[in-house]
């Protein structure tokens, strides 16, 4: 019986997974592969506990045959024996077998009447074995290139990983921040400096899509943002200057160009007021002592979007107990606006910690209801 199924292969063979899981096996299989797999893998299965390359073929919810390499691995589990297989599909493979069958069958037709039929044979079947050994060769290639890039992206995780900065916490201010990336890397950044002894920059960025290519940009984003935030730059100064960058990076390509949305600002908790940008990103919530909440909306464009945006700030006074929370849409894209601002009313009296894991459990308990992967990040900030 099926017990789990990936969706890679549910997608391969156009089932949905109710239609699948709880099955038979036969279920995927064509007919002939039904035969074999009772008479060999079953009996394999059981004597070895493992099975390598066996060739089957299965069966799409169209009625299309696709030719499959199967590894199985068997597990005694606590109430019965599991089967784990892995199937990877091998359709070129099985264009290059259709080729040996036609080339074998016209020369053994041609074969009493044409010696020349042996030597074309023969031709045949040594440019299939050059095939053959050309698609193994690209295999290891190909697994070489996985692993390879595989390290490559871990790496790039790290670094990216590191570029984040750590938790401020002191009498006058607490920043914490949490970042999920949808896969290896992530389109979202953020980063949080300590100015001077009253000043603090922040900034929350989220690249348009997510993956290797948003992360390069966040990155190419971090070195410049990080060094301006530092000198105490304005936030509007800031936006520009990134705007600035993002057009001469992708000047000469605008199939290439991304833009992102963002939002900066610079906390003064000496004269306990707050300059913010906001470039086209979600609005972060300011919530006062009272449990009132205000919103820091978008005033401008996002950046890179226009060449010659000149960007606007805005501020607000703020008193000590005040919290404040950005994000990115992809925690308010499964969670919603309005849960969001919940949370932060629900647990207005709670440390910043607990707010955060709050946070974090709805997001992970929205996981399986919710299916669009994006980046999830965002940042609370509590004013003392």
């Amino acid at each position: 019986m099926i017990l789990s199924i990936n969706q890679t292969l549910l997608q391969f063979l156009e089932f949905k997974r109710d239609q699948v899981e709880g099955k038979h096996f036969h279920e995927i299989l064509t007919v002939s592969s039904r035969i074999f797999f009772q008479l060999y893998f079953v009996p394999l299965i059981k004597t070895n506990r493992k099975i390598e390359e066996m060739y089957i073929s299965l069966q799409s919810s169209n009625g299309e045959e696709i030719p499959v390499m199967v590894n199985a691995l068997s597990k005694k589990g606590v109430e019965k024996t599991v089967s784990e297989c892995v199937v990877f599909p091998i359709r070129k493979r099985n264009e290059y077998e259709n080729e040996l069958l036609i080339a074998k069958k016209e020369s053994e037709d041609a074969l009493a009447a044409m010696h020349k039929a042996n030597a074309e044979l023969e031709g045949t079947l040594k440019a299939l074995e050059a095939k053959q050994e050309k698609l193994l060769e690209l295999n290891e290639q190909n697994r070489k290139f996985k692993i390879d890039t595989k390290k490559e992206l871990e790496l790039a995780k790290k670094i990216q990983k590191t570029s984040l900065t750590d938790p401020i916490s002191n009498k006058l201010i607490q920043i914490d921040a949490f970042h999920r990336a949808s896969s290896e890397l992530s389109g979202d950044i953020y980063g949080f400096y300590q100015i001077d002894e009253h000043r603090y920059g922040i900034i929350l960025l989220d690249v348009m899509g997510h993956g290797v290519s948003s992360a390069l940009i966040t990155m190419s984003l971090h070195s410049l943002f990080q060094r301006l935030i530092s000198f105490g730059v304005k936030s509007e100064v800031v936006m520009k200057e990134l705007d600035l960058h993002l057009h001469r990076l992708f000047q000469n390509n605008e199939e290439a160009r991304h833009y992102c949305t963002a939002i900066s600002l610079i906390v003064n908790t000496d004269e306990q007021k707050i300059e913010y940008t906001n470039a086209g990103h979600p609005p972060a919530f300011w919530q006062d002592t009272r449990g009132k909440q205000h919103e820091l909306k978008t005033t401008n464009v996002p950046i890179g979007m226009f060449e010659g945006i000149e960007y606007t700030s805005n501020s607000i006074s703020f008193s000590g107990g005040d919290r404040l929370l950005l994000y990115t849409d992809g925690v308010t894209d499964p969670l919603s606006f309005n849960h969001l601002s919940a949370l932060l009313k629900e647990n207005a009296s709670s440390p910043i910690g607990v707010l955060k894991e709050k946070i974090i459990d709805s997001l992970d308990n929205q996981k399986n209801k919710y299916h669009k992967s994006d980046d999830q990040c965002f940042i609370i900030i509590d004013l003392i």
